[in-house]
């Protein structure tokens, strides 16, 4: 049995690419880039209105009680010119900052009877403009090969002309429910039965990187496993298994797999929940296979400590550092494990992370996890966890 962070480094290690894709830049919310993207020109590309007014000539306009309008200048419109300095232009927001003017005064800041604009507030040379340049150089570097795209990136993406973008191909993706005892959640379990809650659960995980899933099922006969999972290995990148990675009768999965010829790289860590995980990949590092207990909280922990982490270094994203939270209460744990506990999270005055344990009713108690937030990481080799003391915090909310 190895210890937690000796099987995180095992997992990372073994990451690797899926290659990449070109697909429009509407469909690129939540993708990995996989390129950099520079500017084709200076950010803002003119000198840009930022407010609905008048564009003057400062220092005429200094010396002056009152201007002539000499026309309006839209948004859009290409650059124009004020000729008379004495003059004066309205522009609007958005609008191409003219030839001639270096200040613009906002509307309520001005009257305009009858054609002629008089300034009734203090103003400064060069306000109410966003000059050419300003924000970013052309040739710049605006977003770095390894980004997860939100809705940010893609504007800045239109922007640059950015209609077709190459991004990390996702894994070919099934995830494998386990056992007899499971139904569908569209059917009325008997007394012995319980719905296939897992599968949802892990789906909806993988979801937040923008993986699709299949998902697929495996009764408790080794014949049909070996049978099922030679397929799995030939068709898909990732296989992520529920249940049947323990040590009774009818776990066959370890059995199974060792059949099949993938390579094991672990089986069993020293953490609760989710002791009984099993890791490896098949021969030719095509399908990396994660074998998760099937006690819920232990699946559930198992994917965002480290599947999330895992797929997060396939496609090519730097692992954001974990935050730490104080713990509120005092902790007992004695077994010799490291043990990643719920918590709910809230925050205090200072901007600090407080972490309230919601310890359950054991790896099975699935409807704990709606009065967490995260689970905490406290270390083995100690048994009491004093209030106030600071640890890791993964999130899952």
């Amino acid at each position: 049995m190895i210890s937690l962070a000796e099987a995180y480094g095992i997992v990372q290690n073994n990451a690797h690419g899926f290659g990449a894709e070109t697909i429009p830049l509407a469909l690129g919310i939540g993708r990995v880039l996989q390129e950099d993207w520079h500017g084709d020109r200076e950010l803002p590309p003119y000198d840009r209105i930022t407010m609905d007014g008048i564009a003057i000539h400062y220092d005429t306009a200094v010396q002056l009680d009152h201007f002539r309008v000499a026309g309006v200048v839209a948004a859009g419109d290409p650059e124009s010119e004020l000729t008379n300095l004495a003059e004066c232009l309205e522009v609007m927001t958005g609008a191409m900052l003219p030839r001639g003017c270096d200040t613009v005064i906002r509307y309520e800041d001005v009257d305009i009877v009858d054609g002629v604009a008089r300034i009734n507030v203090a103003y400064e040379k060069g306000q109410n403009i966003h000059y050419r340049g300003e924000d970013r150089a052309k040739g710049e570097l605006l977003v770095e090969k390894g980004t997860l795209l939100s809705a940010s990136e893609i504007g800045v993406g239109a922007s640059i002309g950015k209609a077709k973008i190459t991004v990390a191909r996702l894994p070919k993706t099934i995830i494998v429910s386990t056992g007899n005892e499971l139904v569908e959640i569209d059917q009325q379990p008997a007394a012995h039965q319980i719905r296939r809650s897992n599968v949802y659960r892990l789906q909806a995980s993988l979801q937040h990187l923008s993986v699709p899933v299949d998902t697929a099922h495996l009764v408790d006969d080794e014949e049909k496993i070996v049978e099922k999972l030679k397929g799995f290995l030939r068709d898909y990148d990732l296989i992520v298994l529920s249940g049947g990675v323990s040590k009774g009768k009818f776990d066959y999965l370890p059995t199974a797999l060792d059949r099949l010829g993938v390579t094991k790289l672990f089986h069993r860590v020293a953490q609760r929940p989710g002791k009984p995980f099993w890791f490896g990949h098949d021969p030719d590092f095509k399908a990396t296979v994660f074998a998760l207990p099937g006690n819920p909280v232990s699946s559930f922990m198992c994917t965002q400590v480290y599947l999330l982490d895992w797929l997060r270094a396939s496609l090519g994203m730097l692992i954001p550092k974990r935050p730490y939270g104080i713990l509120q209460d005092d902790v007992t744990f004695t077994p010799d494990l490291t043990y990643l506990l719920e918590v709910k999270i809230s925050y205090n005055e200072q901007g600090q992370i407080l972490a309230y344990p919601r310890k359950g009713h054991g790896s099975g108690d699935l409807a704990n996890l709606l009065h967490g937030d995260a689970f905490i990481r406290l270390e083995r080799g100690q048994q009491h966890f004093p209030a106030g003391t600071v640890h890791e915090l993964f999130f899952y909310r």
